[in-house]
């Protein structure tokens, strides 16, 4: 990986387009990471250049819930939740990063889909196939927003980690909004795991 500055953006804006959806309309905006080739989405609803306190999610990407609507986790009706939200707010992002399986890949998450058959819980299927509980990272979320000229946000999480990294990177995190969904039979044991072991705030534990 190339040396650069503390300060220096990991992506760069390449593409930009309105976009309507089943929600209403947005403007996506695309970043791409300057080391390769990974792509990561704006999804927007009014203005936010200058913005305080804006309405945010960083969504990290999630191919097997929110393509073939896997119900293993409650990543789809997170997204739909904060596409509804950020609508109705007026001025709002999602923040889409292309860090599937909390940061492991497709792949692994699959191998680690196949542990949690096994018997073991969310948390201890990842370590199990080497990796850490959580390999996600912010620096990217933090980068986009600066881009967009967003001065502070209200976070839509029940994951302390994510405040916690976006105020590491730099982002002034005004609040936290709580974003629950309802849980099911086969997403409850996920979710418990997720508040007992990973420290997520709420009822359900989602995010």
């Amino acid at each position: 990986m190339s040396e650069r500055s503390e300060h220096e953006p990991t992506v760069e804006r390449y593409a930009e387009s309105k976009m309507p959806t089943r929600f209403g309309p947005f403007r996506v905006v695309v970043y791409r990471e300057r080391d390769g080739d990974k792509e990561h989405l704006a999804v927007i609803t009014g203005e936010v250049e200058g913005a305080e306190d804006l309405l945010i999610r960083v969504h990290s990407e999630c191919l097997t819930g929110e393509a073939l609507h896997s119900l293993r986790c409650d990543c789809r009706d997170q997204l739909d939740l904060a596409l509804a939200r950020i609508q109705t707010s007026g001025n709002g992002a999602i923040l889409y990063l292309r860090q599937e399986g909390r940061g492991i890949g497709l792949g692994n998450k699959i191998r680690a889909y196949a542990k949690q058959d096994e018997g073991l819980d969310t948390v201890d299927a990842n370590l199990a196939l080497g990796f850490e509980d959580d390999q996600r990272g912010y620096r990217v979320a933090a980068d986009m927003l600066r881009d967009l000229g967003v001065r502070s946000v209200a976070l839509m999480t029940n994951n302390p980690r994510k405040v916690q990294g976006l105020e590491s990177d730099g982002i002034r995190v005004t609040r936290r909004e709580p974003h629950e969904v309802e849980s099911h039979e086969h997403n409850r044991d996920y979710l418990k795991t997720k508040q007992d072991r990973l420290g997520h705030l709420g009822t359900n534990g989602n995010d």
